[in-house]
């Protein structure tokens, strides 16, 4: 398995806080966009956040949420729980914050490809970005090209390889967070792992044949 845990996230810090973050989860008493929660569902919510927060963050992160936008999008997510917690079925709770969770990184990453091709288009028309080989080598030992790699992947793969590759969840506990089958999930995983190292191939492909014009 690649083990890339995020390093240096607030993952230890939030395990020692869940109670005060789950309240900054629930809406505000006043001037709220919706009604406060019952007491048995109060008690549910902070549950739910206190026992997915960590995986919730850093599956923003891998799925391509900045680091400094992930904590709003992780606000996102169980805001959205929030309001919906009555439809959410007892036990799949964590399939219900991955699959809000993938929504809305996939918006967030159509949103900053929109931006980063106008502002492209604007400053750098013209100009070809020709890395040495030893700079592509750099950039591939470097976060920001895992994040740029997983961005790129197909959703249905994305999400199977960032919980089994990066989270390291059990084939079983992927298949329950997918709501896929079995099969599914191995077949997929199969194809994810060779989507990712085609992509990474390529990368380097491109980058040796501009460093030898």
């Amino acid at each position: 398995m690649i083990k890339n845990r995020e390093a240096g996230n607030s993952a230890g810090v939030i395990s020692e806080a869940q109670p005060a973050l789950a309240s900054a989860f629930l809406p505000e008493p006043s001037g709220a966009p919706m009604a406060a929660l019952a007491p048995a569902d109060d008690r549910r919510f902070r549950q739910m956040v206190g026992q997915n927060l960590d995986f919730i963050w850093r599956c923003l992160r891998r799925m391509g949420i900045a680091s400094g936008d992930v904590d709003d999008a992780a606000q996102q997510v169980f805001l959205v729980a929030a309001s919906k917690l009555a439809i959410i079925t007892l036990g799949s709770e964590r399939a219900f914050l991955f699959s809000t969770a993938s929504r809305i990184a996939a918006n967030a990453r159509r949103s900053v490809h929109r931006r980063d091709e106008a502002h492209q288009h604007l400053t750098h028309r013209g100009q070809e970005d020709s890395p040495s080989q030893e700079e592509l080598s750099d950039q591939l030992r470097a976060r920001a090209l895992m994040d740029t790699v997983l961005s790129e992947m197909p959703g249905e793969l994305r999400e199977v390889f960032v919980l089994f590759e990066l989270e390291e969840l059990p084939v079983a506990d992927v298949a329950e967070v997918l709501s896929i089958p079995l099969g599914t999930v191995g077949s997929r995983l199969r194809r994810a792992r060779e989507d990712f190292h085609d992509r990474v191939n390529r990368m380097k492909a491109s980058g040796v044949s501009r460093g030898q014009r």
